[in-house]
């Protein structure tokens, strides 16, 4: 993949991220209403806790979401690869979807499936082509031309 195409792809990861965080913390809220408003007790546990909990988690896996989707955004802006703390936020963002891609099979069905796998795609994509590009592509259109060979044989030396 190209230099035009990386940022695009950032691009699109970044707003697919966003997207997804803005659901993820969507699904949470509704699912702790649902949960406190039942009024049941799951083994012995409050309704209130589980439904805090819902909020909670739904709000630091947003959080989380959201973060990716900066470091993809500040990557596509910049046209430079994600560094340090934000390069290990996307491979953990893609192993995270790789495993929900595996669970929601079974779960959910293969639409889910087909969406995790896309979001995977294009995160790994982002990361795939600006390592290709800063350490090999430019690498070698940098590079200065080789020196000239020297003959294979030794001159003859005059004594």
């Amino acid at each position: 993949m190209g230099p035009v195409a990386r940022r695009p792809v950032a691009w699109v990861a970044a707003i697919v991220l966003l997207a997804e965080a803005i659901g993820i913390v969507l699904l949470n809220w509704f699912l702790g209403l649902v949960v406190d408003r039942q009024d049941m007790s799951l083994a012995g546990l409050d309704p209130r806790a589980m439904s805090v909990g819902a909020w909670v988690a739904g709000g630091l896996f947003g959080l989380y979401l959201a973060l990716c989707a900066f470091v993809l955004a500040r990557c596509a802006a910049a046209d430079r690869r994600p560094a340090g703390l934000g390069r290990i936020l996307l491979i953990s963002a893609a192993v995270v979807h790789g495993l929900l891609g595996a669970f929601s099979i079974g779960l959910v069905g293969w639409a889910a499936f087909a969406f995790m796998m896309v979001v995977l795609a294009l995160i790994v994509l982002t990361l795939v082509a600006y390592d290709r590009y800063e350490n090999g592509e430019q690498a070698a259109d940098q590079a200065p031309p080789p020196p000239p060979i020297a003959p294979s044989s030794p001159e003859p030396t005059t004594p």
